[in-house]
C-alpha cells in the first residue's frame, strides 16, 4: 500500500465511536474514510458499493451484527473477500472468536490507542493481521480451554456455547497441515500466537525480518491458513502455546 491512500469504512451504532474513529483514522496521510455506518446492514451494503480497503466494524450492530456482516464481506465463501477489522469492547466476548471464523483479519479493543489503531489499519490493508496481544493470549487460551463464555446468557446458554465450542475445537484438529511445519515454523507460530509482531519475531528469534516473513509465508501455506488470525487460532487449538 506504499503511497496508497487507504480507503476506510467505519460502522458503529455509537455515532461518538465513529467520530473518534474518523478523526484519528483521518487525521493519517495516508488514509481516508470513505463511508460510514450506524447499523450492519447499511455496513454491508457500503462495503460492496464501495469496496473500502478496509471495514473497520463494531461486533453489536442493529439490524444486522457485525459478526454476520464480517461473514458475508470475508467469510469463507465469499469470493473476492474484503479486509475486516474488528474493533470491540470485550476482550473475553466469545463473538470476537466467532468474528475470526467468519472472516475477520485482525481486531482490537476500543478503548486501545490510536497508534495501534493506526498500525492495524495499515496491517489489515497490506493482507496482514494486527490483533491486540491481549486479546490473543486472553481470548484464544480461553478458548482452547473450552471455557470463552460471552457477557451474555444464563446457564443453559452457557452449557451450548461450550458444547459448540468443543467440537468446533475437535474438528479444527482434525485439519492438520499438508505438509509438517519445521522446528523453526513452529517457534515463529508459536509467537504469532502469543501476538508478536515480525519485528518482534525477528528480535526474539535472532533472525532477520525477511527470514521471518518466508517462515511465516511456509506456515501459513502448510495450515491453509488465510492470514496470522487463523495461524494463532491453530497454534492454541493444537496446545502448542502452553507452558
Amino acid at each position: 500500500m506504499s503511497g496508497m491512500t487507504i480507503r476506510l469504512l467505519i460502522a458503529d451504532d455509537q455515532e461518538m465511536v465513529r467520530s473518534a474513529f474518523r478523526m484519528i483514522l483521518s487525521s493519517q496521510p495516508d488514509m481516508e474514510v470513505v463511508a460510514e455506518a450506524a447499523d450492519g446492514v447499511t455496513a454491508v451494503e457500503e462495503a460492496e458499493r464501495l469496496r473500502p480497503d478496509v471495514c473497520l466494524l463494531d461486533i453489536r450492530m442493529p439490524g444486522l451484527d457485525g459478526l454476520e456482516a464480517t461473514r458475508l464481506l470475508a467469510g469463507p465463501g465469499v469470493t473476492d473477500p474484503l479486509n475486516v477489522l474488528i474493533a470491540t469492547t470485550f476482550d473475553l466476548d466469545e463473538y470476537v472468536y466467532r468474528a475470526l471464523r467468519n472472516g475477520a483479519c485482525g481486531f482490537l479493543l476500543k478503548d486501545g490507542s490510536p497508534a495501534l489503531l493506526t498500525e492495524a489499519v495499515r496491517a489489515a490493508a497490506s493482507g496482514d493481521a494486527m490483533i491486540a496481544p491481549s486479546v490473543t493470549v486472553r481470548l484464544l487460551s480461553r478458548m482452547a480451554a473450552g471455557g470463552a463464555d460471552g457477557p451474555e446468557g444464563g446457564r443453559a446458554d452457557t452449557a451450548r456455547r461450550q458444547k459448540r465450542q468443543r467440537k468446533e475445537a475437535r474438528e479444527s484438529r482434525g485439519r492438520g497441515p499438508t505438509e509438517p511445519l519445521t522446528p523453526r515454523e513452529l517457534d515463529v507460530v508459536r509467537l504469532v500466537a502469543r501476538g508478536r509482531t515480525n519485528e518482534e519475531l525477528a528480535c526474539e528469534l535472532h533472525v532477520s525480518l525477511s527470514t521471518v516473513k518466508t517462515h511465516l509465508a511456509n506456515a501459513q501455506r502448510k495450515l491453509a491458513a488465510r492470514n496470522r488470525v487463523e495461524i494463532a487460532a491453530w497454534a492454541w487449538e493444537n496446545n502448542l502455546c502452553s507452558g
